[in-house]
């Protein structure tokens, strides 16, 4: 307004100029006398410092050079570069003054903030508008002078405030043309601030009935290039402007046009020391989808310079007048958003800027806001609040000209303030508190193919902002893959937003849970680098979880956690203490990991237990319990492709380390895997008392996972390590043994058939538990009149006990089993199958004559009564095979009296001849055996014979002989035979066959 009025001030000294001209004669006398005349009609200082130029044809002309105005009071001063004025010569002598020309060449008018503020009475009532209202002066003037033409030629217009902070405005082109006051006024202008260029023209029909307090149709229109905010580049306004008597001009009834869009306009404005403008605007209807399209439009070009201090810069220049607007909008349209009710309203006063947005309904949703600026300063300061509830995030991100791939409703409470107007400024200033919700979303993540890879379900996430110089915590429930999980996220929002990423990274902390796996960081991210500090992670399928994540995965592999300090990069990570754990075999230590194919590994891991068993996939048989044993494990799968995924080199430092419940230890050896192979070394280590040296190697490059250990062991203990082993707890002694064993399977029952190789086996100073063979031998005929029965707490002492196998097909056959003991000699041949956890052995004994061991060996081969070992390893039967007595009792008699037993005085001699009067023994077992082979099912076995156990069959024992007394034969039948073991039920056929012997 400054700026008007010395322009128009500048018209009127060049008028009164002309008028005086003809007076002088000299040209220095003539500019001296001209600026004394022009600083007293204006009141302020005017020196002409260049020539003056006059002529008279064919208009009377003037032109100075270098003009020079100040003036003190209204703060401003001017230097301009040529001043031209001419008017009519007519007019001179006529009471109407016709200006032909008023121009201004390269004008630098320069305005001085005063000290203290206006009074809120100036311009801020509606009252009385200020004398010197720069319209008010036109009109006035207007009504004695006709103006053709009035320009400004690239000037520029500097405001300096108190501060010494100076805005400037370059450029500036004018041209006024007011030819009558009953023709229009039109004017038009451009400028540019900073790197922005501004154009408007404005149109008045006629300026006699604002004269008149009557109204005048008004037309304005503004450009801006670049746009000062996308799809504002142009915009329209028409309508009937009045003077009021207060001073104050008034639109009613205008359209404003913005692009294609027509809004209604009511507005009053109220010149002054301190103008004041109000506006009502309203709309039934407004589309801003062209103002998104150049949003997007915009955005996809460079523009750098856009984020410089011109904005800021216009905003300062507001701080000159107040202002009040709303604007109600029935229906607003973007794209396919639709809102209703829109209700806006904009105060500026004292260069403080509140505006509020009272309601806006998206679609189910709705928004409210408020918001301040102050734009006094250079950076102008903003602060407010949003509110919301019911918003689709997809469309709230269109009203930002964003895309994303992200559906649902999305709520919003939150404060927020920020320093300046560039993108850097807000990043770097803002801060936030408040919440934000999503709900019933899905996240389509970009550039993923698979769609079952792509989506991820978001049932409730909600972020929590307490400062942005505090973490900002995401917390919610998602659902990828089908699978849910719990999400606990917490970022340093403020360093993201100022893009403060530097190399040591930003604070991340985040717990996830879901169904079988859960993962925890607590480090630092290089987004999107790397990451240093804390990771826990655990599943319990480990190849459900891969495949969850769309990876495949070993079948071998099932439980799998980490707990330890990580620094990773995407190329590598390294790991320090940190406890592993893979099938519940648990190692602590450090190592890295290269992401080549195959993935190289090093480390140095020390284990309480590791179990090759557990980490190949099969389950460790629980201990065999010492009453009854257990059946053999079942058949598990077994998988070494995993090491085709490795190279590795781990030394390996155990407590224990072993196969299955088989252990040695403590061990320090390396694990080395190369090409699908995995082998080990064992250096000699504590083994069961004893000592192991071994070699183990596991391939897993082949169709099907194979194993091959080579063992020597010497002086273990053969009792645990056999219980361990096979559950097989029936023998003592100390081991010497050497194993070459090979095999391959893809389950550990195929990979025990297939074992191949040779075991020898040496035993010395032991036993062998659940018989006394010794004592069985000489007490004969306890034994045939009672049964046997095995006693674990019986054992047959030796010394020496050695065999040598051959294994083929998982079988282990031996042909040349010896034992040497104090009171028995034993040969025998045999065969373990692994594969079933079944044995069978065949022992040939040879016992002393007598019970003190003084007597010469004596074979039992007459009698044909071997020791048997057969059954399962954890529970089997051991037992003397009298099945060989039936088949030969001559033979089995002069046995006996080998034994020193008085056969004729027990009547045995009588009882085996044929003639016996109770009938022959080869007669009594003879029908037995003729039965059990004919098939008849209700007569004993030989086995149920030999065992005592024909009471269990149903069969009753044989009928004694009539001529003889039961009375007599009872308590005979009581008496046990010395040292023999009493049953626990009938002694069945056996038991009454020897009762009636010992008759």
């Amino acid at each position: 307004m400054r700026f008007f009025l010395g322009f128009l001030a500048f018209g009127a000294l060049i008028a009164a100029s002309i008028l005086v001209l003809p007076s002088f004669v000299s040209s220095e006398w003539m500019r001296a006398e001209l600026s004394r005349k022009l600083s007293t009609a204006t009141g302020s200082s005017i020196a002409l410092n260049g020539p003056v130029r006059l002529s008279v044809f064919p208009h009377m002309a003037v032109v100075a050079e270098t003009v020079v105005l100040s003036s003190e009071e209204a703060g401003v001063t001017a230097e301009i570069g040529e001043v031209a004025g001419s008017v009519t010569l007519s007019s001179l002598w006529s009471d109407r003054l016709h200006i032909k020309e008023i121009r201004l060449v390269q004008p630098i008018l320069t305005l001085h903030e005063k000290t203290g503020k206006a009074s809120p009475t100036e311009g801020g009532k509606l009252g009385r508008a200020k004398p010197g209202d720069p319209l008010a002066a036109l009109v006035t003037f207007l009504e004695r002078s006709a103006i053709d033409s009035v320009s400004v030629v690239s000037g520029t217009l500097r405001q300096q405030s108190t501060a010494g902070a100076m805005q400037v405005i370059t450029d500036i082109d004018l041209s006024l043309a007011v030819p009558d006051i009953d023709d229009q006024l039109s004017l038009s202008a451009s400028a540019r601030i900073e790197e922005r260029r501004y154009q408007m023209t404005l149109a008045i029909s006629s300026v006699r009935p604002l004269l008149e307090r009557q109204p005048a149709d008004l037309s304005l229109s503004f450009e801006a290039d670049p746009a000062p905010a996308p799809g504002l580049s142009a915009f329209e306004a028409t309508g009937q402007v009045a003077l009021n008597t207060n001073g104050s001009y008034q639109i009613r009834g205008g359209k404003l046009l913005v692009g294609d869009e027509a809004l209604g306009l009511d507005a009053l404005f109220i010149p002054g020391n301190r103008p004041r403008f109000l506006a009502d605007i309203d709309a039934d209807r407004l589309d801003l989808s062209a103002f998104l399209e150049a949003t997007t439009s915009a955005s996809s070009q460079p523009n750098a310079k856009s984020e410089k201090s011109g904005a800021s810069t216009g905003l300062q220049l507001l701080t000159g007048f107040d202002a009040d607007i709303g604007v109600n909008i029935r229906d607003l349209v973007l794209g396919d958003i639709s809102a209703s009710d829109v209700a806006l309203a904009a105060t500026l006063k004292d260069g403080l800027v509140t505006a509020r947005i009272e309601h806006l309904g998206i679609d189910a949703g709705s928004v409210a806001a408020n918001i301040s600026v102050d734009i006094r300063e250079v950076e102008p300061t903003f602060k407010g609040r949003i509110s919301s509830s019911g918003l689709d995030v997809a469309k709230v991100a269109n009203l930002t000209g964003q895309s994303v791939p992200l559906t649902g409703s999305v709520t919003i409470d939150t404060r927020f303030a920020f320093r300046g107007l560039s993108g850097d400024a807000l990043r770097k200033t803002i801060n936030m508190t408040g919440s934000l919700g999503l709900h019933s979303a899905t996240f389509i993540a970009p550039g993923v193919a698979d769609p079952s890879l792509s989506e991820v379900k978001i049932k409730k996430l909600a972020l929590r902002i307490d400062d942005f110089a505090k973490p900002g915590r995401l917390s919610g429930s998602l659902a990828w893959r089908g699978k849910p999980a719990e999400v606990d996220l917490q970022l340093p929002l403020g360093s993201l937003l100022a893009g403060d990423l530097n190399s040591g990274g930003i604070p991340l902390k985040l717990d996830m849970r879901m169904p079988g796996a859960a993962l925890s960081l607590d480090g630092k991210a290089a987004i999107p680098n790397g990451y240093a500090g804390k990771l826990i992670f655990s599943t319990a399928d480990v190849r459900g979880f891969l495949g969850w994540l769309g990876q495949s995965g070993p079948d071998n592999i099932d439980l799998f956690a980490f707990n330890g300090d990580v620094s990773a990069s995407p190329a590598s990570v390294q790991f320090e203490s940190a406890t592993l754990s893979v099938n519940g075999v648990e190692g602590t230590g450090s190592g890295s990991v290269q992401f080549t194919t195959p993935l190289k590994i090093s480390s140095a891991l020390k284990f309480a237990q590791l179990d090759f068993a557990r980490l190949a996939g099969a389950r460790s048989s629980a201990p065999q319990s010492k009453a009854q044993g257990a059946d053999p494990a079942p058949d598990a799968p077994l998988d070494f492709s995993s090491l085709r995924l490795i190279d590795a080199s781990i030394n390996v430092n155990a407590d224990k380390l072993g196969y299955g419940n088989v252990f040695a230890g403590p061990v320090a050896t390396t694990l080395t895997v190369a090409d699908g192979v995995a082998s080990l070394s064992l250096p000699e280590s504590p083994f069961y008392g004893g000592h192991i040296t071994a070699s183990l190697r596991a391939d897993g490059s082949g169709s099907e996972p194979s194993i091959a250990l080579n063992a020597s062991i010497t002086g273990a203990s053969a009792a645990p390590l056999l219980t361990d082993m096979a559950g097989f707890r029936h023998l003592e002694g100390a081991l010497q043994a050497k194993l070459d064993i090979t095999g391959a399977g893809s389950t550990t029952g195929t990979l025990k058939q297939s074992l191949q190789g040779s075991a020898d086996v040496r035993f010395s100073d032991g036993a062998i538990r659940g018989i006394d063979i010794a004592d069985a031998y000489n007490n004969l005929v306890g034994l045939m009149s009672s049964g046997f029965k095995q006693n674990e707490s019986q054992a047959t002492g030796f010394t020496e006990l050695s065999a040598s196998f051959a294994v083929d097909s998982g079988v282990a056959r031996t042909e040349d089993i010896k034992l040497i003991g104090p009171l028995v000699r034993m040969n025998g041949t045999g065969e373990a199958n692994l594969a079933d956890g079944q044995m069978k052995f065949r022992l040939d004994p040879r016992v002393v004559a007598s019970l003190d061991g003084q007597g010469a060996e004596i074979s039992t081969d007459g009698i044909g009564v071997p020791v048997l070992i057969e059954g399962p390893f954890a529970r089997p039967r051991i037992y003397p095979d009298l099945s060989g007595l039936l088949k030969n009792p001559t033979a089995a008699l002069a046995t006996l009296k080998k034994f020193g037993l008085p056969t004729d005085t027990l009547r045995i001699d009588d009882l085996l001849s044929d003639k016996a009067t109770g009938g022959s023994l080869r007669d009594i077992v003879g029908g037995a055996i003729d039965k059990t082979l004919k098939g008849e099912r209700n007569q004993p076995s030989i086995e149920e014979i030999i065992d005592g156990n024909v009471a269990q069959s149903g069969e009753a024992p044989p009928d004694v002989q009539a001529d003889e007394d039961p009375a007599t034969l009872e308590p005979a039948a009581r008496q046990p035979v010395p040292g023999a073991e009493q049953p626990d039920q009938d002694a069945g056929t056996f038991g009454n066959l020897f009762n009636r012997l010992l008759q």
